[in-house]
């Protein structure tokens, strides 16, 4: 199995809803005339930082994810265009079990992992410039989510807006805590240059405060983990 990650470009923007809040017609943005029916999806993540926490503090999260149709280890950069994702299918925890003694990796990436803390080695290696560990694990968010698809005249996705329902524990500290949230991130379909993006924003960011959300006071779902 090759140790490549795929990548990709998340453009997104998260907001904080209360309990009971209805989504709004997505069919009021431009550009989107329909959306798919409800997906949903049951997610377990967890986190993985230095004790120092290097990773967080260099704009850069990894994570284990189990569910949804991107299952598996992800590093998450944040940039000026949005967040760049480096994504390994779950099978990496074996091939590097394999490597290491011949185990059958375990289920949760904590055998084999030749001193990263239960990080896989192909993806410790992507992280050597940031930091060479050791790992260990921060945080753990389960989210029960469910996706929507929005589509151009065409068919084409615009958009992916999902319904989240999030509970999360610092595992440093203990704390536990639970929230809703919205998030809207670009499709293929979507728009495409810096003007585009942040006037399709506008236009989201006025549907979900009049449907009585507010755009996140957090920057991600770890960062409010680690809060708590």
């Amino acid at each position: 199995m090759s140790s490549q990650p795929e990548h990709s470009l998340e453009i997104e923007r998260k907001y904080d809803v209360d309990d009971g809040v209805v989504l709004p017609n997505w069919r009021a943005l431009p550009g989107v005339v329909g959306v798919d029916a409800p997906e949903p999806r049951e997610l377990d993540a967890r986190y993985f930082d230095t004790a120092d926490l290097a990773l967080a503090r260099g704009g850069a999260a990894v994570r284990r994810r189990e569910g949804g149709p991107d299952a598996g280890w992800h590093i998450k950069v944040s940039a000026v265009d949005g967040k760049h994702e480096y994504h390994w299918p779950l099978t990496v925890d074996a091939a590097a079990s394999d490597s290491a003694d011949g185990g059958d990796g375990g289920d949760g990436g904590d055998g084999g992992d030749g001193g990263t803390g239960g990080v896989p080695a192909a993806v410790a290696a992507a992280l050597a410039d940031r930091s060479a560990g050791p790992f260990v694990p921060i945080a753990r968010i389960r989210n029960h989510r469910v996706a929507y698809g929005l589509r151009d005249v065409a068919g084409k996705l615009v958009a992916e807006v999902v319904d989240d329902h999030v509970t999360a524990r610092n595992e440093r500290s203990g704390g536990e805590q639970s929230w809703r949230e919205w998030e809207v991130e670009l499709g293929p379909a979507g728009p495409a240059t810096p003007a585009q993006i942040a006037a399709f924003f506008t236009e989201v960011d006025a549907l979900v405060a009049a449907a009585g959300g507010r755009v996140s006071a957090s920057p991600s779902k770890l960062a409010r983990a680690l809060s708590a």
